[in-house]
């Protein structure tokens, strides 16, 4: 989809498409921009990490040694999380520091109520997970079940044996 996303700029001839994708996303200041003759694209380390995470790092898995290790695995699916982060991002911070009025364009910055938004969806997550943890069981029934007889008071190996 990436790769489609830079193809389309290119065959589609339409000056506004190229615009967006080489100045505004991925023209960095060692291959494209050089190549294209424009300047860096403000945002483009933005741009290339979301490449970098999301396009690269799953590529380990073709190793078998990277898909049989559950760290591994770990620690690529942060990169992927990580990556898609990016990738909301680019697709929201690149359209908004430029539009069609070159007086207007500025680098991006947060104003008090998209920091706000930021911080609250950590809360509205934390509250909605610890009223999970209230009103619904954490442990799994299928762990519960295996030391339930054990449990029973009635049990020859259960209850409450009265010594310590």
């Amino acid at each position: 989809a990436y790769g489609m996303e830079f193809f389309i700029a290119w065959y589609s001839g339409n000056p506004y498409e190229r615009f967006v994708f080489i100045n505004n996303r991925a023209a960095d200041p060692f291959i494209l921009g050089p190549l294209f003759g424009v300047k860096p694209a403000p945002y483009w380390w933005a741009y290339w990490s979301m490449i970098s995470c999301n396009v690269i790092s799953p590529q380990l898995f073709w190793s078998k040694w990277c898909r049989t290790k559950i760290w591994f695995v770990f620690i690529v699916s942060i990169f992927v999380n990580i990556g898609m982060w990016f990738e909301r991002f680019v697709i929201i911070v690149t359209s908004l520091h430029r539009d069609y009025l070159s007086s207007s364009w500025a680098y991006f910055s947060p104003t008090w109520v998209d920091i706000w938004t930021f911080v609250g969806s950590f809360g509205l997550f934390m509250t909605l997970f610890l009223l999970f943890m209230r009103f619904l069981p954490v442990i799994a029934i299928s762990e519960v079940k295996g030391v339930t007889p054990q449990a029973d008071p009635h049990h020859p190996l259960g209850g409450a044996t009265g010594h310590h």
